[in-house]
């Protein structure tokens, strides 16, 4: 059973807190340099969110390109609007991955971050990418493998249980298993995959795993039952290897780039 985040205000307070760790905000530009973005271009971000990212791009294309920012949460464009005015060039609309508010062929570059683990249907998501892209154009796409986790807990058991429960937050957890044969079924030739790793060898209050502990207890939690007595123990053996100097922490994120067949 999958039961995918859901994104209210709260819960947009939170993804942010998230998306502005240093973490973050280091993979945020290494995924710009990855874009290798001219001025001028014109990008469609799918699943923009908060958009951090999108005013990233929007700065490096210009004034004389164009940033779109597509999001199906009401409350997650209501954030990035906020966050990134005074930039003509970047605009947000409100719309879903698999029927794109776009014409055919109308952008050079079009990526989605940490967004298609979240869409049931990835290859339609996939089409409409290759649809809003001009011929040769550049699709990047980054997704996590949750199975590629590390994390020490004092109750490694527990621990696992846990991170088990947590898979249900989304609907492809191990995503980038399939991604290199579902862009080329999509009409994309594959240039290059690059791993992004998330490690946090010792314990920061700013860090992305500090502040991913109470998103994934409280997911856990709601499903009741001994899950959500695993998920508030867990929490505190969290506090416990934190306070202890015994913390670490590792995520694989992947970066794929694709060309426009």
């Amino acid at each position: 059973m999958t039961d995918v985040l859901r994104y209210d205000e709260a819960a947009t307070r939170r993804l942010l807190a998230i998306y502005e760790t240093p973490d973050v905000a280091a993979q945020r530009e290494a995924f710009v340099r990855a874009l290798a973005l001219q001025p001028g271009e014109r990008v469609l971000d799918v699943g923009a969110g908060p958009g951090l990212l999108a005013a990233l791009i929007a700065d490096t294309v210009g004034p004389g390109g164009l940033v779109c920012g597509v999001d199906i949460s009401a409350p997650l464009l209501a954030a990035a609007r906020s966050q990134c005015a005074g930039r003509p060039q970047l605009r947000f609309a409100e719309g879903d991955a698999t029927r794109l508010p776009a014409d055919d062929a109308a952008f050079d570059v079009a990526i989605s971050t940490q967004v298609l683990e979240y869409v049931a249907d990835v290859d339609a998501a996939l089409a409409e990418m290759q649809r809003v892209l001009r011929p040769g154009g550049r699709a990047v796409i980054v997704d996590t493998d949750w199975d590629s986790i590390v994390w020490a807990a004092p109750d490694a058991p527990r621990c696992e249980r846990v991170l088990a429960a947590w898979e249900a937050h989304a609907a492809n957890v191990h995503l980038p298993r399939s991604l290199a044969r579902r862009l080329d079924q999509a009409g994309f030739a594959l240039r290059d995959v690059q791993v992004l790793p998330l490690l946090n060898a010792t314990h920061r209050e700013d860090s992305y795993s500090h502040r991913m502990v109470g998103l994934i207890a409280d997911f856990v939690a709601r499903c009741g039952g001994a899950a959500a007595e695993d998920a508030r123990a867990w929490e505190r053996d969290m506090s416990a290897q934190a306070a202890s100097g015994s913390w670490f922490f590792s995520l694989n994120r992947y970066l794929f780039r694709a060309d426009r067949r």
